[in-house]
């Protein structure tokens, strides 16, 4: 696998990940116990950290990546696991 393809399977992967792990751990100020200002949203989170994200959105980016590639390299799980049609009889593909 060509080390740009990694890139590229990395970066999807990363964003991905960071996605779904925004609402996690973001708390709105109705939870935390805070008036919110005028204008604001109720559902605006009091305590965004991105940079934790981004944290936490490369450390698993980077093993899933790492897990996506050794699967390639070694062929652990292929698409015959996910075959769910029937064989033909004789065993021959139409």
């Amino acid at each position: 696998m060509e080390w740009t393809s990694i890139l590229a399977v990395y970066f999807l992967i990363w964003v991905m990940t960071a996605f779904i792990m925004l609402p996690f751990g973001v708390k709105t100020a109705g939870e935390a116990g805070q008036e919110t200002v005028p204008g604001q949203a109720e559902s605006a989170p009091v305590n965004f950290r991105p940079r934790k994200l981004m944290v936490r959105a490369t450390i698993i980016a980077i093993i899933l990546t790492t897990l996506y590639v050794l699967n390639f390299n070694y062929g652990w799980i292929g698409i015959e696991v996910f075959d769910i049609l029937p064989k033909p009889p004789g065993g021959v593909p139409a």
